[in-house]
């Protein structure tokens, strides 16, 4: 299982998207953050914002739905060819026909968990999702810090992944630099979501490939 590295557009200048596009293309994916305003305090963008950026993005999109009713909402993302789409467990009604519905228009779809929701109660579903979301800040705002609190859950999960046998990538987002990403990958987490700690940087394709570079060093010694 590769490491990936997934910038989120929350810490791009927006007033020149596609060429912040532009200048994250040696990562895996764009994480595009939704927010409604109403599941977390803010407002970001929507799914004719997301379909444009779609069309001109050099790299996959990775959609992260902190919104309300996403059992309405998330299937159009997967119809406007989004390549993933994760939806929070707070706030779906049916988490199980929702994710089944994603893959169904062609989308993988995520679970994502807040700081303190315990996954427990997701492990046995592993096998209906393509990811799990661990995330390491309350979401809804960028440029918070890590929360080591979350560690246990994210061993917890990666224990569980491991074994059910079950293709579910592990994501954490939120606080990610190349000092935490350590920490999150001895964890086992193999998908980082990175704001500032890319676009804040000089050169974001640099610092990119650092991450991925510290990222696959841990789990290399991890399972060696």
């Amino acid at each position: 299982m590769r490491c990936c590295i997934n910038p989120s557009i929350l810490s791009a200048d927006f007033v020149n998207l596609q060429a912040e596009l532009d200048r994250i293309a040696a990562a895996d994916a764009v994480h595009v953050d939704v927010m409604d305003n109403h599941f977390v305090p803010n407002l970001t963008l929507g799914l004719p914002v997301a379909s444009r950026i779609q069309a001109v993005s050099p790299i996959p999109l990775d959609a992260h739905l902190m919104i309300e009713d996403p059992d309405r909402w998330a299937p159009g993302f997967a119809d406007a060819g989004l390549a993933s789409v994760t939806f929070h467990a707070e706030a779906a009604t049916a988490p199980i026909k929702l994710a089944r519905e994603l893959r169904a228009r062609g989308a993988k779809a995520g679970l994502a968990l807040r700081p303190a929701t315990p996954v427990e109660p997701y492990l046995d579903l592993l096998h209906e999702f393509d990811m799990i979301l661990v995330m390491t800040v309350e979401p809804g705002f960028g440029g918070q810090s890590f929360l080591d609190v979350t560690l246990p859950k994210i061993r917890r999960a990666r224990a569980a992944i491991d074994g059910s046998g079950a293709a579910v990538q592990l994501q954490v987002d939120g606080g990610v630099t190349e000092e935490t990403i350590v920490r999150a990958a001895e964890a086992g987490a193999n998908v980082f979501v990175a704001g500032s700690s890319v676009y804040g940087a000089e050169d974001p394709e640099r610092a990119i490939t650092r991450l991925r570079e510290i990222a696959e060093s841990v789990w290399a010694g991890a399972r060696s």
